[in-house]
């Protein structure tokens, strides 16, 4: 069981990597990341930004899930006003603090608060935002409306489910009000993949450019696509002995790993990744994630997977790490799911539609020596939106597990790296152009580029 590490894993890798992309490369301290949601999975936020290095104003509604997480430690200080908010907004920025800070509201009143504060003194206090309401179900306790109380909307949304349908749009096109405004001022919003875009725009807000495109990117199209194409994606792995001491070790080994890596010149957007994820598996022991399983999640690139994975596999031989470890990954990867509405949404080729990657992955998978596999449906998403492929990988310290390791993890990655080189993304032509050098009899067909200008003479 991987428990929270997942989410907060992959929010901080988004946060970095849109941190890198909009803001350039340098310190997050003293930055701010506006949001909303301190719930299940949104919870991440608050201690994703604080290993990230910034600052995060997350925005709950409901007083429980906002104390659970203050008392967890995710959120190191609570704002029970808006005024109280944006002071210790305007101190940790000034202090170049790295800080979590939850405010018990409506984020609506905080996206205008700091558009009213710009209105006043000219000064844009956040700069990315974000939302993780749970928007995909908007009218049944998934996102609550300005104005109501989070007991109040409870009610109504029983007692008359019409017009907290009406709140609900009226208050998400305030909402995106405040965030246009926001961003013509400086600050830079994506959806993350939580449907905020596509239920504000049947509310009637905003978000919908002349050419019928959303005016925000998803986290995908901002961030993990490209992170996807380079071939990063949550790799994972337990420690069966159920000894902290092995999964220590293990991330002793990974971050080796890393540093090797590092040093063989990769491409300025591969060594961003590394150097996010060096850190990532640096603080891992320190950030105290682990629930149950002495499990833990990476994200590596096909090279690094299949280095770490024969280096888990030498540690066993020796005696150094004490029992077997399993591997295995993420649903929200780059080769192992097909979902046209979230990790495959960047792939513009028509593909995205297809289910295909997938299925190959297990069956590939399967012929390569996994342990076992999976296909399923559902996961993220809801189901009848996307096909999940799986597996499981034993490494048990034996020559045939290592071999057996490479061979399915180069194709587990590869797989999806190829299918989005051959939706023309650049990052992942070079990565596969990479993986073919590096891997003995890699062969495939590489996608043939059309000149733009004949397709029009058809």
């Amino acid at each position: 069981y991987i428990g929270p590490q997942g989410i907060v894993h992959g929010t901080t890798i988004t946060v970095m990597n849109a941190s890198r992309k909009y803001l350039g490369e340098g310190s997050m301290e003293g930055k701010v990341y506006l949001t909303a949601g301190l719930g299940g999975m949104s919870g991440a936020q608050g201690k994703a930004v604080v290993i990230a290095g910034m600052i995060g104003v997350i925005a709950e509604v409901s007083k429980e899930a906002l104390d659970k997480r203050h008392r967890q430690g995710w959120i190191q200080k609570a704002c029970g006003s808006v005024k109280e908010c944006l002071d210790a907004v305007i101190e940790a920025r000034a202090n170049k603090a790295v800080l979590s800070i939850g405010y018990h509201g409506n984020v609506v009143d905080l996206w205008e608060a700091f558009q009213n504060h710009h209105l006043e003194t000219g000064e844009n206090l956040v700069e990315l935002g974000s939302d993780q309401t749970s928007l995909h179900n908007p009218y049944n306790g998934g996102y609550y409306p300005v104005g109501l109380s989070y007991e109040e909307s409870n009610k109504m949304m029983i007692d008359d489910p019409a017009r907290f349908k009406e709140l609900v749009q009226a208050s998400l096109r305030r909402h995106v009000a405040a965030v246009n405004y926001m961003c013509q001022s400086g600050t830079y919003f994506w959806d993350y993949g939580n449907a905020f875009l596509l239920e504000a725009s049947r509310a009637g807000a905003e978000v919908v450019s002349k050419d019928g495109t959303f005016i925000y990117p998803t986290y995908i199209q901002l961030t993990l696509g490209d992170v996807f194409s380079l071939g990063f994606g949550p790799f994972r792995w337990v420690c069966t002995s159920g000894d902290p001491l092995d999964l220590e070790k293990t991330d002793k080994i990974a971050a080796e790993v890393i540093r090797e890596q590092l040093s063989e010149n990769p491409s300025p957007e591969e060594a961003g990744n590394l150097s996010d994820n060096l850190r990532w598996i640096e603080e891992a022991g320190r950030n105290q994630m682990v629930v149950g399983s002495q499990a833990r999640i990476l994200y590596s690139n096909q090279a690094g997977r299949a280095r770490i994975a024969l280096a888990f596999n030498k540690a066993i031989a020796s005696g150094h790490i004490s029992a077997p470890i399993v591997l295995s990954r993420d649903h929200h990867d780059v080769s192992g799911t097909d979902s046209p509405f979230r990790e495959t949404s960047n792939i513009t080729d028509g593909s995205m539609w297809c289910a295909d990657m997938a299925v190959q992955n297990v069956i590939g998978g399967a012929l390569r020596g996994a342990t076992y596999v999976s296909i399923h449906n559902g996961g993220g998403v809801g189901w009848g939106e996307v096909m999940n492929g799986g597996f499981g990988m034993l490494l048990d310290g034996s020559e045939d597990a290592g071999e057996k390791a490479c061979s399915m993890l180069n194709w587990d990655v590869s797989n999806g790296v190829n299918r989005r080189a051959w939706d023309g993304h650049p990052l992942a032509k070079e990565a596969i152009r990479k993986t073919q050098e590096r891997v003995p009899g890699y062969d495939l067909t590489v996608c043939n580029e059309t000149d733009p200008e004949l397709l029009k003479t058809l």
